[in-house]
């Protein structure tokens, strides 16, 4: 699992141009379905047909965003120094200092102006230095709207932790594929698996698939905050805590059937799990709810410190749950 998860972090795909990413993945997981197709906006859909007879199997759709924060490019400065805006939740903070990558493979450095206070950092008080020593060395290796990101990365600390970036969301793509392979020879429900893009700008890409599949039941995979981390805020989610159920987010009611459902699997199957509620933020499973005519959606999230930032943080022990909780719900015959 960890090869798999390291495979989809270390792949290009800031929101909007998630080609390649997306192109990693339909490898990934088409082996274990019956079909792939992209829609119009380039979410990924995988579907496995289920084997109950009809009228006894239901729809379900599992949602992760495959989308990465990120960078565009938008001016290029005589001396070779690019302007940039962002592209989603940037933390300029974690960001600055930082070696970034663009899609086409150039490399370069994210850097502060001269002076200027960690309090005022923001985008337009950073330059990327691609080593160009004016605008037409630099125009040779970027141009005007390409995207970019923090370079990739993912390495294990200790035996139970990675940390990289961009585990979000890539960690629950990388969960999805695991699921798909262990409902491959056993699959009751008909499984749509929608890897979806431009979460991290407004969820724009889930509520489209939501509302083209118009499944029954739909469950997002997506990162969480923890109350472990240093400072944090008191939060009942904690790495290595297993699991985290999702009751509610800053966007989100979820269907209180489906948390229902998913504790009680957690429960009789001892899969160790825990119960969320954030207090901010929010995921693909608000619009997957609301998409259409509605659906029974929940969250099955994966307690992660220091998000969006170049050392996100997960437990290896909290996506086996996670996937393990994944699977026994989708075999549930009685959903």
């Amino acid at each position: 699992m960890y090869s798999l998860i390291k495979k989809v972090v270390c792949c290009p795909g800031v929101s909007g141009n998630e080609k390649q990413i997306a192109a990693l993945l339909e490898k990934e997981v088409s082996p274990y379905v019956d079909e792939t197709y992209t829609d119009a906006l380039g979410n990924l859909i995988a579907i496995k047909y289920g084997n109950l007879p009809d009228g006894e199997r239901k729809k379900l759709l599992y949602c992760a965003h495959m989308d990465e924060i990120g960078f565009i490019v938008t001016y290029i400065e005589d001396n070779g120094f690019i302007r940039f805006a962002p592209i989603g939740g940037i933390n300029f903070v974690a960001a600055a200092f930082s070696h970034v990558v663009f899609a086409n493979g150039e490399k370069g450095i994210l850097v502060p102006e001269a002076g200027t206070k960690a309090s005022d950092l923001a985008a337009d008080k950073c330059v990327v230095d691609i080593g160009a020593t004016s605008a037409k060395e630099a125009s040779r290796k970027v141009k005007i709207g390409d995207c970019f990101s923090l370079a990739h990365n993912l390495s294990k600390l200790g035996t139970n932790r990675a940390v990289g970036r961009p585990i979000d969301d890539r960690i629950g793509c990388a969960i999805m594929i695991e699921t798909a392979k262990k409902l491959a020879e056993n699959c009751p429900h008909d499984m749509y698996y929608v890897f979806s893009v431009q979460e991290e700008v407004g969820c724009r890409g889930a509520r489209p698939a939501g509302f083209s599949i118009a499944p029954d039941i739909a469950l997002a995979f997506d990162v969480t905050g923890t109350g472990d981390a240093q400072g944090s805020k008191p939060m009942a989610v904690k790495l290595g805590g297993g699991a985290a159920i999702k009751i509610k987010d800053g966007s989100v009611i979820c269907s209180g059937e489906v948390v229902s459902k998913l504790q009680k699997l957690a429960k009789e199957q001892k899969i160790t799990a825990q119960n969320e509620i954030l207090l901010y933020g929010g995921t693909d499973t608000s619009v997957l709810q609301a998409a259409g005519v509605g659906a029974y959606a929940g969250c099955i999230s994966i307690p992660s410190r220091y998000i969006h930032s170049g050392v996100e943080m997960i437990d290896l022990r909290d996506v086996a749950a996670c996937t393990d909780l994944a699977t026994a719900f989708a075999l549930d015959p009685t959903l």
